[in-house]
């Protein structure tokens, strides 16, 4: 006699598997999604965990920001679709109900406690490099210890602005606009579309464009604390500019100026 057996999925004692419950595409090349969130994840804003698939029985990850709060009941991960990347072209096409691989262990600098404190924080980012700074806009504790915030997001198309509403909503928001107040300026910009602030950030900071729109000072190390989230070149150049500038790079367990994210998914 045969007895029938049901296919036994193996996860890897480093992983939770989650279910997916909500999926978003913003553009041909951009998505995000929700899923569970295990109880036992803790995570600070601004950091990151590895997320992915199984793939012949074995785990397909790549390292992912979260989106999501740390107080918020699920997790939330915005991502490119490379064409022809390993994960990226299978993680796209994911639905509600289908589960995805997500790291017990969430780590990363880009967090509020690398920084000095300052008076106004500049966070700038490049295409799902906006990921974290979701996450730290949605903590009550950026508003508490910053006088102002600025939200520097450049993409190469208008539909790449994830998000947008959302941000601009936030001094709306029923738990955090008595927070948020006047402290939050949004700056998005476009690389190759029509669109009211067009260029890269990088650009815009040498010409001084972005303090003259933004009525505000030159970025100062005294003043000005900028955290970093995008791509290696414009992290680089970024870099650059700001050490110029006498900015020091902080990191964890040591506080600095700046502090920028070096894991960025690729593939």
């Amino acid at each position: 006699m045969t007895l029938d057996t049901a296919t036994v999925i193996t996860v890897p004692s480093a992983y939770c598997l989650e279910t997916v419950l909500s999926v978003r595409h913003w553009s041909d090349g951009l998505f995000s999604f929700r899923c569970t969130r295990s109880r036992g994840f803790r995570f600070e804003a601004g950091q990151f965990t590895m997320i992915g698939l199984l793939s012949a029985g074995k785990p397909l990850v790549r390292a992912y920001s979260m989106v999501s709060a740390p107080g918020d009941d699920h997790l939330e991960f915005l991502s490119v679709a490379v064409p022809h990347g390993a994960l990226t072209s299978q993680l796209r096409k994911v639905r509600v109900g289908d589960e995805v691989l997500v790291g017990k262990k969430a780590v990363g600098s880009l967090t509020l406690g690398s920084l000095h404190p300052g008076g106004t924080l500049w966070m700038l980012g490049t295409g799902t490099g906006l990921a974290p700074f979701m996450s730290i806009l949605h903590t009550p504790e950026v508003y508490e210890r910053y006088e102002r915030i600025v939200l520097s997001h450049t993409v190469r198309a208008v539909s790449e602005l994830a998000y947008a509403k959302t941000i601009e909503a936030l001094p709306e928001h029923d738990l955090l606009g008595d927070y948020v107040g006047q402290k939050l300026l949004y700056y998005p910009s476009v690389t190759r579309e029509a669109f009211a602030t067009t260029g890269r950030i990088t650009d815009h900071i040498r010409s001084g464009r972005v303090f003259s729109d933004l009525n505000l000072e030159r970025l100062h190390p005294e003043r000005d604390r900028v955290m970093l989230c995008g791509s290696e070149a414009m992290n680089a150049e970024c870099k650059q500019l700001l050490e110029a500038e006498g900015f020091t790079e902080g990191c964890t367990g040591e506080r600095g100026s700046y502090v920028l994210e070096k894991a960025f998914v690729s593939k």
